[in-house]
């Protein structure tokens, strides 16, 4: 019956996804065109996006990207900090929190020596850098691809292999942003999230992609590897893996995170709050003398809450790790940086 109503309403909405598509591929043109100006940094530029909204799992391919190239640039990253009390563009510093630069970028400032910047007008952002940190010559974007105001050096185009932008709609009927045809922006695709596939599966993907690409687009998968949980304290004791736990999230995608979780652990039960959540000391008052999971990404905005409770909170930390072949493919292709703002070298059709 669910499965039914979700089908009408996808339906009953898809003339107002027909608009919003409209609306936007006309915005996409007057960039196309040159009737709005596009801002080309003298800087090497990187950016991680989707067409989708939700999680796709940019902030840990930018995390691999840091670790892939910190020994090769001088990197630094500028996101919107979606969710944050502030505005305007805003460099991270010892005083920093989650709610002034977002949970995002506040995740990255303190798990990597590299600066991180945030500007809901990356344009402006990517001048500010220009002008206050003259060394940085790689500015990695997070979630940008939609952000036409600027041009960068590679485009990369990430999408969730359990819902495949080929088989989305627009907004509000389906999560894209805008339509299918502008992945042809991409100077390559990354399908996150994959499971366990074959390379006949692989390419079985590519080639449903590829219809939306440019012939020289290069498309890897990529996975999630979790490591082992850590305590939020380090005078906390290591986790019990034979222990009950708590699920705690705000994230996008909270039934992947559950799912992948079970694999694992006894799980009792799962408190679901959504993306970017700011926690407030009442969403840890139920939770008493219990072991409790959460995500890397919730960490910062629940540790000031946990005098609230007598529960030992640990978190799971992720990494990207690509398929098979893919990760060797991708990380000659991602350092081979296009020296001039033109496209990326091109590369075999499928990795």
């Amino acid at each position: 019956m669910n499965n039914l109503l979700k089908y009408f309403l996808r339906i009953t909405l898809l003339p107002f996804g027909a608009l919003y598509g409209c609306i936007t591929a006309c915005r996409n043109l007057l960039f196309d065109w040159q009737i709005k100006s596009v801002y080309v940094s003298s800087i090497k530029t990187i950016n991680v996006g989707n067409l989708a909204v939700g999680g796709t799992g940019k902030t840990p391919h930018v995390e691999y990207l840091i670790r892939l190239l910190q020994n090769k640039y001088t990197l630094a990253t500028l996101s919107r900090g979606y969710g944050r009390s502030t505005s305007g563009f805003m460099a991270a510093d010892e005083y920093s929190t989650p709610q002034t630069i977002g949970d995002e970028p506040f995740q990255l400032f303190q798990k990597f020596d590299i600066p991180v910047f945030v500007s809901e007008k990356r344009a402006i952002g990517l001048q500010q850098i220009e002008q206050i940190e003259p060394k940085i010559n790689l500015v990695l974007l997070d979630d940008a691809f939609q952000h036409r105001a600027i041009k960068p050096t590679i485009n990369i185009l990430l999408t969730d292999y359990n819902s495949l932008f080929v088989n989305d709609l627009v907004l509000p009927s389906g999560r894209l942003r805008e339509w299918r045809t502008g992945a042809s922006r991409a100077d390559a695709v990354i399908v996150s999230k994959c499971p366990t596939i074959s390379e006949q599966q692989q390419l079985e993907i590519c080639i449903e992609i590829k219809k939306y690409t440019k012939s020289s687009t290069p498309v890897f998968c990529s996975t999630i590897r979790y490591g082992s949980p850590l305590p939020y304290f380090s005078n906390q004791p290591n986790f019990d893996l034979q222990e009950s736990v708590v699920l705690l999230s705000g994230i996008a995608q909270p039934q992947l995170f559950e799912r992948d979780a079970r694999q694992h652990f006894d799980i009792q039960q799962h408190l679901i709050f959504k993306d970017h959540h700011v926690f407030k000391n009442q969403d840890l008052v139920a939770i008493q003398s219990k072991i409790v999971l959460t995500t890397e990404k919730d960490v910062a905005k629940i540790r000031p809450h946990l005098h609230t409770t007598d529960s030992l909170f640990y978190y799971w930390p992720i990494e990207v790790y690509f398929l098979d072949n893919s990760r060797a493919n991708f990380d000659e292709w991602i350092e081979h940086l296009p020296t001039t703002q033109t496209a990326a070298a091109q590369k075999p059709e499928c990795s």
